[in-house]
């Protein structure tokens, strides 16, 4: 099937152009990761992390596939 712990590429790819449920669906992903990340001084540092989160919306958006679809090899 496929790791349950990664994003289904499907979905990356609608973020990618701008879906909204799916830029959606990747925040709440990372929303875990982004949150520790943002912890300073034992505590979460709400602007540290709409920093992140803008990041990695904007990183969204710069992203670019190759032409060839990802194909799995055995």
């Amino acid at each position: 099937m496929g790791n349950p712990d990664l994003l289904p590429y499907e979905t990356i790819v609608r973020a990618t152009s701008g879906e909204p449920e799916a830029v959606d669906e990747v925040l709440r992903h990372y929303s875990k990761r982004i949150r520790i990340a943002a912890i300073e001084n034992g505590h979460i540092d709400r602007d540290t992390e709409d920093s992140i989160k803008q990041r990695l919306v904007a990183s969204l958006f710069k992203f670019r596939f190759d032409e060839q679809p990802y194909r799995k090899t055995e």
